[in-house]
């Protein structure tokens, strides 16, 4: 009876089908194609051409393209300053009239002239802007309103130096600060027009 040199033959099986799945695995893998190098430099391009396309604006989840949110940028730089010379405008009104008075008429002049060309020039400024596509109803609504804040001044300018009593100058500081809010509501007006019209 012939002797059997290894008792256990089935022993050897399960190395051997490891070793195969081994070897399909490395021949699998090295015949996938190696990844592009150009693919990273594309994702790169494609995401730099979207950044470059526009800028969400806060509070309404909408893209506005740079030519657009260059303009808005604009107006938000004059509004600002249009905001501050409103709050100078009350402040030497008020200070003129007080009892005992704490802007007198020299300072008082000065301040209100230099309020006068100040508004004008970002009257100018506004007046100069191009308005993007689907803005240009808001863009008249801006120049009218800055336009209003320019003529008040010079009539606040004009009230205190003429022998008026004073209701010419306190008039015009109303209409003054009535239009630089008129011209804040506007502004704003035209960021919801740009919002909604993102092709602006």
């Amino acid at each position: 009876m012939a002797v059997n040199p290894d008792p256990k033959p089935g022993r050897w099986i399960l190395p051997l089908v490891i070793l195969g799945m081994i070897a399909f695995t490395y021949f699998f893998v090295s015949s996938l194609p190696e990844a592009s190098p150009d693919t990273t430099l594309a994702l790169g391009s494609t995401t730099s051409t979207l950044e470059g396309t526009g800028t969400t604006l806060p509070g309404t989840g909408t893209t506005v393209p740079d030519a657009g949110q260059a303009y808005l940028g604009e107006l938000d730089e004059i509004n600002a300053e249009l905001q501050l010379l409103a709050t100078e405008m009350v402040t030497v009104n008020e200070g003129f009239d007080a009892d005992p008075r704490t802007v007198e008429f020299d300072d008082a002049e000065a301040r209100l002239e230099t309020l006068s060309t100040d508004t004008q020039a970002l009257a100018e400024r506004v007046r100069a802007l191009t308005a993007p596509a689907g803005l240009e109803t808001n863009q008249q609504a801006l120049v009218s309103a800055i336009d209003f804040c320019a003529g008040a001044a010079a009539d606040a300018l004009a009230g205190l130096r003429s022998t008026d009593e004073g209701q010419q100058r306190t008039d015009a500081v109303e209409a003054f600060t009535t239009s630089a809010a008129g011209f804040n509501t506007e502004v704003q007006n035209a960021k919801n027009a740009a919002a909604a019209t993102p092709d602006a």
